[in-house]
C-alpha cells in the first residue's frame, strides 16, 4: 500500500468508551480523514459527535449529504442514514436497514473499498453483532488495510470475533494501542492522502 486516504471506524455495543479512547489518542495533526458508523437508535441526536469533539482537536462533524471529505476531520454517520462514500465526499441515503442496521457498518465498509481501493483502513470495534465483517472483507479483498479490536478487550465480543472469522489476516490489537497503530500505518502516506482527497 503506498498511500491510505481514509480510515472507517465500525461500533455498535460499547461504542462510546471505545470511540472516545480511540479519538482521544489521535493527534490533532492526523491528516486522514476519518469516518465513523456507531449503531445507535433511528432517533438519536447529535451528542456523539458533542462528546467526541471535546475529546480531540481534530474537527469532528455529523455527516450532511454531499459532505467534502477533509483532512484531520472525523465524521460521523447520522442516525437513521446509510453513510456512502464516494470519491472525496461522503453521502446519505434511506435505503432499506441491512441486517437490522442503519446506519450499517457494512454498506459504509463496501463504499468505501470500492471508492479507495487499496487506500482504506477498515476498523472493527466492539459490538454485539456480526455488523461489518463483510464490508472488512471486501476492504480488504480491494487491497486495503483492516484493524480488529482484540475481542477480549471488547465490551461487546461478537462483533470483533465476526471480523476475524472473515479477515483473519486483519491486525488484531487491544483498544488502547489502535490509534498509535492508526498513526503509525498512515504517517508515512498521510501528506500523499490529503493531496488525494481533495483532488
Amino acid at each position: 500500500m503506498s498511500e491510505i486516504s481514509l480510515v472507517v471506524v465500525g461500533a455498535s455495543w460499547g461504542g462510546l468508551t471505545a470511540l472516545s479512547q480511540l479519538v482521544a489518542g489521535l493527534p490533532g495533526d492526523f491528516a486522514v480523514p476519518l469516518a465513523v458508523v456507531q449503531h445507535r437508535s433511528w432517533h438519536a441526536d447529535n451528542l456523539l459527535a458533542s462528546l467526541l469533539q471535546d475529546l480531540t482537536p481534530l474537527r469532528v462533524v455529523d455527516v450532511e449529504d454531499k459532505e467534502p471529505l477533509e483532512p484531520r476531520s472525523i465524521y460521523i454517520a447520522p442516525a437513521n442514514y446509510h453513510m456512502m462514500v464516494d470519491d472525496g465526499y461522503l453521502s446519505l441515503t434511506t435505503d432499506p436497514m441491512v441486517r437490522f442496521s442503519r446506519p450499517s457498518i457494512d454498506v459504509t465498509f463496501v463504499s468505501a473499498g470500492d471508492a479507495y481501493p487499496g487506500a482504506t483502513v477498515g476498523v472493527v470495534l466492539t459490538g454485539a453483532n456480526d455488523d461489518g465483517a463483510r464490508g472488512l472483507r471486501h476492504i480488504v479483498d480491494r487491497g486495503g488495510r483492516a484493524v480488529v479490536q482484540d475481542p477480549a478487550t471488547a465490551e461487546g465480543k461478537a462483533m470483533p470475533s465476526a471480523a476475524l472469522l472473515l479477515v483473519p489476516e486483519a491486525d488484531v490489537l487491544p483498544l488502547n494501542e489502535i490509534a498509535a497503530h492508526l498513526v503509525s500505518i498512515t504517517a508515512s502516506a498521510s501528506s500523499r492522502g490529503e493531496r488525494k482527497v481533495k483532488g
